[in-house]
């Protein structure tokens, strides 16, 4: 295959940049014909314990037998995520080193205007998203409003605060766009995490929070907090009977937390199919399915063209919410 590439360069270019060209056109093809034969490394963007190390262990043993090769998982947590998805913008391109990044890593810092040393536009391949998990707007026992006209009609005459999983998280942008698409002006309280927005509801020290399946389904159907507004398009399956914002008024609404898989930009796009269709496959898994669900969440299987394109569209939908609001902290 050199042989014949070369003879076709030599006159165009010169014999020394045509064996060059062709030498390294066909290392490319002969790596990517080879592809996977060593181990890969998954970075993780948050620490063990988590839902992204909880997601990346559920695929990980059928990924190895689809590929033929061990997943090292490796846990690179930190500044929100975004250390192990810069770690995968600076890796090789040769398919080795992939990421599993969320919402904040893969969109909502950049709509933050926080300082990344990469673009995810840019600078990492999609390979697919893996699951996806609706807020919930949630309400103490003791809160009158029960849905979300009640919440508006209160907001007219009371102080009424949500609290959120803090600044700068995708909890806090949902809230602001609450706000926003409901034409209220209710305080936005950041705390340290869901967990405690979630045991401030159920002890009545705050009137409404933004929370999530994992943390607060167990409370919801203990009946200890009331579920007022699911930020999925569609109702939750876990939750059926709670509704969507949408249902309730405000068109359009649409939020969740999302973690998907990337790997270096510029990585063979015959190396990146290979791995979305293995992802995809294990994602249409029943087991796979039901586990990922147990986890208050949904497989989200997508093409890397489709997760490039949703990528763009959340950092597009965020950013207009940062901007609209005049500035949010960080």
């Amino acid at each position: 295959m050199v042989t014949s590439c070369v003879r076709g360069l030599l006159f165009a270019r010169g014999a020394s940049a045509a064996i060059v060209a062709c030498l390294w056109f066909g290392g490319v093809a002969a790596a990517q014909e080879g592809w996977p034969d060593r181990p890969i490394r998954m970075l993780i963007s948050f620490p063990p314990g988590g839902s992204s190390d909880a997601i990346a262990r559920i695929v990980q043993p059928g990924l190895e037998k689809r590929l033929g090769q061990p997943i090292v998982l490796e846990s690179r947590p930190g500044a929100g995520g975004m250390i192990a998805i810069d770690a995968v913008a600076r890796a090789a391109p040769d398919g080795y080193t992939i990421g599993l990044g969320g919402a904040g890593a893969l969109g909502g810092n950049v709509a933050l205007g926080e300082k990344t040393s990469y673009d995810p536009r840019k600078d990492v391949a999609p390979v697919t998203v893996l699951s996806a998990s609706p807020f919930i707007l949630a309400a103490a026992p003791w809160f009158a409003g029960k849905s979300v006209p009640d919440i508006i009609a209160l907001s007219k005459r009371e102080k009424t605060a949500i609290g959120h999983g803090g600044n700068g998280t995708l909890m806090h942008l949902t809230a602001e766009m609450f706000n926003q698409m409901a034409r209220t002006k209710l305080p936005l309280i950041p705390y340290r995490g869901i967990a405690p927005v979630v045991t401030d509801l159920i002890g009545g020290h705050v009137a409404l929070g933004i929370v999530d399946p994992p943390s607060a389904v167990a409370a919801i159907e203990g009946g200890k907090i009331n579920a007022v507004a699911i930020s999925s398009a569609a109702r939750f399956p876990r939750l059926k009977d709670v509704p969507t914002f949408a249902e309730q008024g405000l068109p359009g609404f649409e939020s969740f937390g999302w973690f998907g898989i990337v790997a270096p930009a510029r990585t063979p796009p015959a190396v990146v199919a290979r791995l979305n269709a293995a992802l995809v496959a294990e994602l249409n898994e029943p087991s796979v399915v039901e586990r990922i669900r147990a986890l208050g969440a949904e497989p989200m299987p997508q093409t890397p063209a489709e997760f490039s394109a949703f990528i763009v569209r959340e950092i597009d939908k965020w950013t207009k919410v940062v901007a609209a609001s005049g500035g949010l902290p960080k």
